[in-house]
């Protein structure tokens, strides 16, 4: 079987219209977020390790105190970096989400007056409409919630072996 990359574009065009505007700004959200967290990840493999040597060289070097304390005090900042933004746009998603909720429920109640109860597909599509995006928040929270409960406990683990660092 082959991939065809219209049938998927197809797929994700009718997701985006099924779900609304509110689609749209979760997906904007994700990429932010998404955009930070593997700057996070690569942070952790590429740019510590070298920031966190350069440290225990100038400490093995007897380099002056304030010196060592000016690096630490980076290094704990970059440790830092960015993840309070994290931790606000993953609290965000699901709200993102309800708002699309709220959109379709509307778009439901509007069926609903002009059309009265006799039409179900109609009121099927709203409702589609009103839980695609709760459910896309959902999942856009989770995922980042995990990838940002990891990267916070490495962060805190660097950050004590930093803090003892500073003191020898």
């Amino acid at each position: 079987m082959q991939f065809d990359p219209s049938i998927w574009l197809t797929s994700l065009e009718q997701f985006f219209k099924s779900g609304g505007w509110v689609l749209f700004l979760l997906a904007w959200t994700a990429l932010v977020m998404w955009s930070l967290l593997l700057e996070r990840c690569w942070f952790r493999l590429r740019a510590f390790p070298a920031q966190k040597r350069a440290c225990i060289e100038l400490s093995k070097a007897g380099s002056p105190s304030s010196v060592r304390i000016t690096e630490t005090g980076n290094l704990q900042r970059a440790l830092q970096e960015s993840l309070p933004l994290v931790k606000t746009l993953i609290a965000i998603c699901p709200l993102i989400g309800l708002l699309g909720t709220v959109t379709g429920m509307i778009q439901v109640f509007d069926i609903l007056a002009f059309n009265g109860t006799s039409n179900p597909r109609l009121m099927s599509a709203g409702v589609a409409k009103a839980t695609i995006p709760t459910m896309a928040g959902m999942v856009l929270a989770v995922s980042g919630l995990l990838m940002y409960t990891w990267l916070q406990r490495w962060s805190q683990l660097q950050l004590v072996s930093v803090q003892a660092l500073s003191k020898s």
